[in-house]
């Protein structure tokens, strides 16, 4: 799926099943669909994520809970319906607060809520951003919120993963045995992502470009130029 927003085009997979025509078996009721009619139940289920980023003294705890609708069937399907950030720290609670609300709202809405992971990550520090444990780039901390979007979409199987195939996984270990046996072992960190002194990748945003063979490249995604 392609989704155009002003001047940036997303492609990524979508798998959200709401989105295709509904197919009922005759005389049966069609399958519930989430908008803004549909009540909040007592009950919803959900999973409450960690960030730890530089840019906060605090972490902040993000918790996305799902409505579950057509429970039994083989329309069963689980959404995103609300959102929150908590933290200890209050500096930001404002901004927090309208960004939760907003989405929320996206989610209840009903339709395409997969547009909000390429949006939150497209959003850049003006101070900067940081890395992660593993060399993994966060442009913003409103990026990372992104990120932990994508990651809850994938759990619940709105969004496929974007994990290297087998062929790909096989040609980043020789990469980086090859460089390994080129710095030797003991320049390198292991279980710490990539090797240290890597530089950040323009392709994936991860610290993991290395000098291999009079080429960049990339122990991350496998991107590599030459010259």
């Amino acid at each position: 799926m392609t989704v155009k927003i002003g001047q940036r085009i997303k492609s990524f997979q979508v798998v959200d099943e709401s989105l295709r025509p509904a197919e009922t078996d005759a005389g049966q009721l069609p399958p519930v669909q989430l908008d803004e009619t549909l009540q909040r139940p007592e009950m919803l289920v959900g999973a409450t994520y960690k960030i730890k980023s530089p840019l906060f003294e605090h972490a902040l705890y993000v918790t996305i809970n799902d409505i579950l609708l057509n429970a039994g069937t083989r329309f069963e399907q689980r959404r995103p319906f609300e959102i929150f950030i908590n933290s200890k720290g209050m500096e930001h609670f404002q901004w927090i607060v309208a960004l939760t609300r907003i989405m929320s709202a996206v989610f209840r809405k009903g339709g395409d809520c997969t547009f909000l992971v390429e949006e939150l990550k497209a959003v850049f520090d003006p101070r900067g951003g940081y890395l992660k444990k593993g060399g993994i780039y966060m442009p913003s901390i409103v990026a990372e919120i992104g990120a932990v979007l994508e990651r809850h979409l994938i759990a619940i199987g709105l969004l496929r993963g974007h994990a290297p195939d087998e062929a790909q996984r096989r040609y980043l270990a020789e990469k980086r045995a090859a460089y390994e046996a080129s710095q030797g072992a003991a320049a390198l960190e292991p279980g710490e992502g990539f090797p240290p002194g890597a530089q950040r990748c323009g392709q994936c945003h991860t610290q993991a470009v290395v000098q291999l063979e009079g080429c960049t490249t990339c122990l991350n995604c496998g991107h590599s130029k030459c010259g």
